[in-house]
């Protein structure tokens, strides 16, 4: 397995377990058959941070979509050069940073988290094209 796939499972893993803490958050603040039979409270019904952490957790899947068939597609043209490996770490990090950020209303290192992350995917295609 390629650095890149490595990092890609990790970031495909994260974005998989990120739901977890706002569910929790709806089990403990509405109650557990609300949080089983609703199925999306009304905006506001969570905590304030739980509501930052689904727009983030969005994010993570709205990104994973350009993320994930540029490591891929790098893998299968069998591109992976020590720029494109940072760049697979970065996003996991950045990833990892913006949702922390986000979910705890830091709205400077969220933008930063976010541009970072996205400087990752154009790396990589930009590798992709070989114009990097």
């Amino acid at each position: 397995m390629t650095s890149e796939l490595y990092w890609l499972t990790l970031t495909l893993l994260l974005t998989a377990v990120l739901w977890v803490p706002y569910i929790l958050d709806r089990v403990f603040t509405l109650g557990l058959w609300p949080a089983l039979s609703e199925s999306k409270p009304a905006p506001g019904r969570q905590s304030p941070w739980a509501d930052r952490a689904i727009q983030a957790h969005q994010n993570a899947a709205e990104n994973l979509i350009v993320f994930a068939p540029a490591v891929l597609t790098a893998h299968a043209i069998g591109i992976s050069t020590p720029l494109t490996k940072l760049a697979a770490v970065s996003y996991f990090l950045a990833r990892l940073v913006h949702f922390v950020v986000y979910t705890a209303g830091i709205p400077v290192i969220r933008t930063l988290s976010f541009v970072v992350g996205w400087l990752a995917q154009v790396t990589i295609l930009l590798s992709i094209l070989r114009w990097i």
